[in-house]
């Protein structure tokens, strides 16, 4: 067990929360006997662009097991009330726990987003392993190359998987991913359709939408970068308002003190307070985030000012916000390279550029202007159909 894995389960013993932690090692029964696929996403992003994946798997009266590594995605899951579907939080990757989790749930069949290769579930599922919206990036590629022979022997096993992008695709070639194994090049996130619930109309009062941007998803690192960036373009647009959506919410109250340290009014939506109050309304809260790209005609894309490789450009664009991100974009290579080419999007480096690019995009045309492009940029002729054949091919094979 890792030491990040060691740590999050004696934090879930100190809390007491018995459950979590019995999913964790594997030890929670399924309901009924029935043969299940077993889908994983690491949490609410990747989850949520395998909906559609998700909807098909149950039309064709499969049933499911979705863990997640995260409460939030766990939580999102059990919001859909999807039939023949049970929502666990993820076994750590030893391998009593996954061939608990294996025996017990009688899984059949191991589908995988993204990132989130492991080798006990790979190594151990009796039946395909399929690997779709697939990521490699050449960092993690330097650290794989470490464990080249573990690696080979998890390639073996991937029955199907479709790349997320070209570079992914060589990189998992290279680790010897079988030619049989290959399919196209395919990213999940694009498929992304944003909710049907909207803001209520105290949201809609409170913030103008030319005169909102949206942080989304930031990481420690990020804020006070935000935070400056805001102060000195509100010496300019006076009516701005930030909405400062942080990557983990359980970091709120030391935003909250990095807001009035920047001499900033704050709202925080877990306290229920009033957001046409402050000049910073904290989002603090999980599952919200199409609300906040809904009310803001400008999104910076967090994770991307840090190491962290940047996040998802396409939600953003769903809602034709005004797209700026920083320089690390590596999670995202093959899109945001299109939003660069089709001058879609703003890149900025540190709180200066980040308050000029807030200062350009000043009215809502210049807004919609940028973000209409994106929407037309990052359009992929995603083929769902082809994708669900290939899937359902392999399943049945």
């Amino acid at each position: 067990m890792t030491l990040l894995a060691t740590q999050e389960m004696a934090s879930r013993i100190w809390a007491g929360d018995g459950q979590a932690v019995k999913a964790r090692l594997g030890r929670v029964t399924a309901p009924e006997k029935t043969d299940r696929i077993w889908l994983h996403a690491a949490s609410n992003g990747e989850l949520a662009s395998a909906r559609p994946v998700i909807d098909r798997l149950l039309a064709k009266d499969h049933a499911l097991l979705i863990t997640t590594n995260t409460d939030s995605g766990r939580a999102l899951a059990n919001s859909w009330e999807l039939p023949k579907t049970n929502v666990l939080l993820a076994p750590v990757d030893l391998a009593r726990a996954t061939r608990r989790v294996i025996r017990n749930w009688q899984i059949k069949a191991h589908i995988t987003l993204e990132s989130d290769l492991w080798p006990q579930r790979i190594l151990n599922t009796p039946g395909p392993v399929l690997v779709l919206g697939a990521r490699l990036t050449e960092r993690s590629a330097k650290g794989w190359a470490r464990f080249d022979s573990l690696v080979r022997r998890v390639m073996a096993r991937v029955a199907y998987l479709s790349a997320q992008d070209a570079g992914s695709a060589e990189r998992f070639t290279g680790f010897g991913l079988p030619d049989a194994a290959k399919g196209p090049v395919f990213d999940l996130k694009a498929l992304y359709t944003p909710p049907t619930d909207t803001p209520d109309s105290g949201l809609h009062q409170a913030f103008n939408r030319s005169d909102t941007w949206l942080a989304a998803s930031t990481h420690e690192g990020e804020d006070d970068i935000v935070l400056a960036a805001h102060a000195s373009a509100l010496a300019q647009r006076p009516a701005l308002k930030l909405i400062l959506a942080p990557r983990h919410p359980k970091r709120a109250d030391d935003i909250t003190q990095k807001v009035q340290a920047h001499g900033l009014t704050c709202a925080r939506r877990s306290s229920g307070d009033d957001p046409a109050t402050a000049q910073v309304y904290l989002v603090d809260t999980f599952g919200e985030m199409h609300l906040w790209y809904n009310l803001a005609g400008i999104t910076f894309v967090a994770g991307s000012l840090t190491d962290r490789g940047g996040h998802t450009p396409y939600e953003p664009a769903a809602f034709g916000s005004a797209i700026i991100h920083g320089p690390d974009t590596a999670n995202f290579r093959a899109a945001y390279d299109r939003l660069a080419q089709g001058g879609a999007a703003l890149c900025v480096e540190d709180a200066a550029s980040l308050a000029d690019a807030l200062l350009t995009l000043d009215t809502p045309e210049t807004q919609n202007a940028l973000g209409q492009v994106a929407q037309r940029v990052l359009h992929q002729d995603t083929d769902l159909d082809g994708l669900m054949q290939d899937i359902f091919a392999t399943l049945d094979a």
